[in-house]
């Protein structure tokens, strides 16, 4: 059994910073993409940033200059630094994990639970 817990979320005003992190444990063989999405209040699930196993990262255009993703591909964790941050950023925040569980599985997607990310102005 997989799961991915997160930490990090909370409230802080416009202009503060926050660092999410998640990890992923159990039953793990390989993991490959990890990443974060958020979802604000009546709107989809969209893509924050991502990484590769190999480090390769990408950010949604609203957060680039801002955001900084991370991984510990020993430990498989990521984590998500979070600057100067707006209003608008407010969301729960997912972290994701491309794993597989063994060498013959094929890659899942699994989610995190969500951390609460609110900004005030």
């Amino acid at each position: 059994q997989v799961q991915l817990v997160e930490s990090g979320g909370g409230l802080v005003q416009a202009g503060g910073s926050l660092r999410l992190s998640c990890a992923a444990s159990g039953s793990i063989f390989s993991v490959s993409d990890m990443g974060w999405y958020r979802q604000a209040p009546g709107k989809g699930r969209e893509l924050v940033a991502g990484i590769t196993s190999g480090g390769t990262t990408n950010y949604a255009d609203s957060v680039k200059g801002r955001f900084t993703i991370s991984r510990d591909n020993a430990k498989n964790t990521v984590s998500l630094q979070m600057n100067v941050l707006k209003p608008e950023d407010t969301a729960v925040y997912y972290c994701n994990a491309d794993l597989r569980i063994t060498y013959y599985s094929a890659w899942a997607r699994y989610w995190g639970q969500g951390t609460q990310v609110t900004v005030s102005s």
